[in-house]
């Protein structure tokens, strides 16, 4: 079958490859619509963020590999021993991050907190291909009312999810995204149903901030306009957001804020108040901890999302509680097309993107 493989850093190529053999526990799946992450177009170029050393180990010693394509929509084209919660036919998407089922946690049935298991994409062969190997545990089955396109977007909006719920948000807490790329469009959809009362949301692109207020932003602010920070405190009777949400972080190399949003984030946000931090920054950030002592700050991670995050995701496209469709902006057809898709992700303020261009994988 064909299959995209990384020779490199910025070295993709489409090559032949053996068939994935279906295994018990595990499904065959062709994919039908694939979108790369932020994150995967970043680390496409080599650029440091989230999984860099552990994706330069393996292109060091295993080169050519399959990587990435863990945002996906599939259909089940084959069932392995032991499979029951998925049949021949189904269509699914799946979450990334799986428990290793091993460890003390798991076997104390805690394996949402696992960290050592395999990762769709970066440890286990994604879906840039004709055909992938997926393990069931992964899999949600999806609701036909949500379209390919929404559904290959389920993965990342279950660690939104993740993220909203970690903030454990009181009901009427003011709340400030600051990003409205994808993920940050979703925390602030979920922090609207979840209680929220004003949400501000500040992106530095003119299409990001009006797709911000047609989603249920009441104030969608645009830093290369306005001071955001001292915006903010205007909007909030210079207390401060109850909770911000980072999600601007990351490489300058790809349009993101490098650590600009953290810092507006703490002038952001009244004291006593919390930080949730979404975005990844591919290094050693210097903070002023004294700073977040004294205003009694917390500056909190979202967990792992897991499969029950994963099937709600299921449940808030379904019913229109969340919109994803006015986000896809860019959906592209062929498996050719992959390279395209990583280079619109990679330059999203360039070709104007939302959402990660799509490849709907069967022309």
């Amino acid at each position: 079958m064909k299959a995209w493989r990384f020779h490199a850093f910025g070295d993709l190529r489409l090559d032949d490859v053996p068939e994935p053999e279906c295994g018990a526990g595990h499904v065959i799946v062709e994919p039908i619509c694939v979108q790369p992450s932020v994150t995967e177009a970043q680390l496409a170029q080599g650029i440091p963020t989230l999984a860099y050393d552990r994706v330069k180990r393996r292109l060091d010693t295993e080169a050519p590999v399959q990587l990435f394509g863990h945002e996906f929509c599939a259909t089940v084209l084959d069932v392995g021993p032991g499979v029951t919660r998925v049949k021949v036919g189904d269509r699914v998407a799946a979450r990334a991050k799986l428990p290793c089922g091993a460890c003390p946690l798991c076997l104390s049935e805690r394996g949402n907190l696992c960290r050592k298991g395999p990762v769709i994409g970066f440890d286990l062969p994604g879906c840039f291909a004709e055909r992938a190997r997926v393990p069931e545990i992964a899999l949600t089955l999806v609701d036909e009312r949500i379209s390919d396109s929404e559904a290959a977007c389920l993965q990342s909006l279950s660690d939104s999810v993740a993220a909203v719920e970690t903030a454990e948000l009181k009901l009427a807490d003011t709340v400030a995204v600051l990003g409205q790329g994808s993920m940050g469009l979703e925390c602030m959809q979920i922090a609207r149903i979840s209680g929220a009362g004003k949400i501000i949301t500040v992106d530095v692109r003119d299409e990001a901030c009006a797709m911000s207020r047609e989603l249920g932003a009441d104030h969608a602010l645009n830093a290369k306009t306005c001071d955001p920070v001292a915006a903010i405190r205007d909007l909030t009777e210079s207390n401060g957001a109850d909770v911000v949400f980072e999600c601007a972080g990351g490489s300058p190399k790809q349009g993101l804020a490098g650590n600009r949003s953290l810092l507006n984030a703490i002038d952001a946000v009244r004291s006593g108040g919390k930080i949730i931090g979404v975005s990844w920054f591919g290094g050693p950030l210097e903070v002023n901890v004294d700073l977040l002592r004294e205003r009694s700050l917390r500056y909190l991670f979202p967990d792992i999302s897991t499969l029950g995050h994963l099937e709600h995701t299921v449940r808030l496209v379904a019913n229109g509680r969340v919109r994803l469709k006015p986000t896809i902006t860019h959906v592209l057809h062929g498996l050719s097309e992959v390279p395209r898709a990583f280079e619109i992700t990679a330059n999203k303020g360039k070709y104007r993107a939302i959402n990660p261009a799509q490849v709907m994988m069967r022309g």
